[in-house]
């Protein structure tokens, strides 16, 4: 059962099994965009831990590395990269 607190706040709870899996609760899945087989990445912060999407995080990071280059690139999304590669791909098959 989740509770919203504030309207950007979900809290969820999942039970820990034997070999330390969990099931994410639907709405942290939906809340994340993750469907079967996408990976999440964990940030501790002393006694919390922050669970991402890992292709949002990846892209934050490869953000920040660039200095804000993917962002003025148009490159927002994992749809963006696959369709830049896709893109590049194509032009280096032409040469």
């Amino acid at each position: 059962m989740s509770t919203g607190i504030m309207s950007e706040i979900l809290v969820e709870n999942a039970k820990v099994l034997p070999k330390g899996q969990i099931t994410l609760p639907r709405d942290v899945r939906q809340s994340l965009g993750l469907g079967e087989g996408d990976r999440v990445t964990f940030i501790l912060q002393g006694d919390k831990a922050i669970m991402m999407n890992s292709t949002i995080y990846a892209m934050r990071m490869l953000q920040d590395a660039m200095g804000g280059e993917a962002e003025s690139a148009g490159i927002f999304t994992e749809d963006d990269v696959i369709s830049l590669i896709s893109d590049l791909h194509k032009e280096a098959m032409q040469h």
